[in-house]
């Protein structure tokens, strides 16, 4: 005879860190992210985004009709480059805004 015991919290751990990882895998799949995306994914309100970014000629965005389109890799390689140049300039992106 086969006696089985399942631990239910070790069980609901696996389960959970499984979801987890099917979700980051999902959202690494997004290519494209509309203005609400975006303002989540760089933690800044849209205000801020507008203000700082959106119309800097190099920032990657399309639009399309009244909504904004951003392509996520291309966003990350420019706030990769963004922040570097914010941090080398003092740290401070409102004043980084101004010099530029």
């Amino acid at each position: 005879m086969i006696n089985l015991e399942i631990d239910q919290e070790q069980l609901k751990e696996l389960y959970l860190q499984k979801v987890e990882e099917r979700l980051e895998a999902l959202e690494s799949e997004v290519f494209f992210m509309n203005s609400r995306q975006l303002a989540a994914y760089l933690n800044m309100s849209w205000n801020t985004i507008c203000e700082n970014l959106l119309y800097d000629r190099e920032f990657p965005s399309l639009r399309l009709g009244s909504k904004w389109l951003f392509n996520k890799k291309e966003v990350q390689m420019y706030m990769d480059k963004y922040y570097i140049e914010v941090r080398n300039n003092g740290g401070d992106i409102l004043k980084y805004k101004r010099r530029g």
